[in-house]
């Protein structure tokens, strides 16, 4: 698998001269699979950037869950405009609705002024944790910790393995990280993978303020980290407030806290890593 980011920025996308590194873009991760098969896990602002071949006739999206920054570029996608392209988009099952209309509620008036019906070429699929298959690349979905349902993703492709925790609150509110994997959320998504592409939005000192928001502390991801012992972790959803020199010195940090085992790629738009 070869991913390149397209956005890596959480909540809102921010633009500037202080977020030029680290990218203004939300939620948008492209993953070229066998036979050049395009998956893109999330929808946000990032994906409008994002480069499809003009022989591409299958395009499928992955999404985590339906927050705002992770769907908000979905109809600024030009494939989902394009008769010509197959559009398959994946995403949390509810009890009350499924993936089609509640994605409807964005892509309709007044927030919108094109709806899902009109979209001929795309088509909606439920996923509730469990495994299944695109095109030769195995997917393994479980509910990860974050408000709402949130699903978190394993992909192999032969022997090589890929994790993505956009929005993830390993500690689950309590001050530690539980100490048995069995009770610690998206452990078995995460364990040993070759690449973990994982929130990283908030310092110790700001999560004291944020608890239960969904998303991890510098200390609470090094201690998932050490307990999933995955070959390389990719820092994401960085905080909106963040700026390039704030994201350093949190980077710093978690380097400093994750110990050698696993090589840090602080996470930044146009980044490409070969898994």
């Amino acid at each position: 698998m070869r991913v390149k980011l397209w956005g890596t920025r959480g909540s809102i996308a921010v633009s500037g001269p202080d977020t030029i590194r680290y990218g203004g873009d939300t939620s948008a991760v492209e993953l070229r699979c066998l036979g050049d098969h395009l998956l893109i896990l999330d929808g946000g602002s990032g994906i409008r950037a994002l480069e499809v071949a003009p022989e591409t006739r299958r395009v499928d999206i992955l999404l985590s869950h339906l927050h705002m920054d992770h769907v908000q570029g979905l109809p600024f996608f030009a494939p989902l405009l394009d008769p010509d392209v197959e559009v398959h988009v994946w995403g949390p099952a509810s009890t009350t609705r499924t993936l089609r209309q509640r994605i409807a509620r964005y892509l309709s008036p007044p927030l919108f002024p094109v709806r899902v019906r009109d979209l001929a070429n795309v088509s909606f699929h439920d996923v509730t944790p469990g495994e299944f298959e695109i095109d030769g690349t195995k997917i393994a979905a479980d509910l990860i910790s974050h408000p709402g349902a949130t699903l978190g993703y394993r992909l192999t492709e032969n022997s090589s393995t890929l994790a993505y925790m956009p929005d993830h609150e390993p500690s689950m509110g309590r001050p530690e990280i539980p100490t048995k994997p069995e009770w610690t959320s998206g452990f078995a998504l995460a364990e040993g993978v070759d690449v973990l592409i994982h929130d990283a939005q908030y310092t110790d000192e700001e999560y004291e303020s944020r608890v239960g928001w969904g998303h991890s502390s510098t200390s609470h991801l090094a201690a998932f980290v050490s307990m999933t012992r995955p070959g390389r972790l990719v820092s994401f959803h960085h905080d909106p407030a963040h700026t390039d020199d704030d994201l350093d010195l949190l980077h710093e940090s978690l380097a400093s806290e994750i110990g050698p085992e696993t090589e840090l790629v602080p996470g930044t738009p146009g980044l490409v890593v070969d898994v």
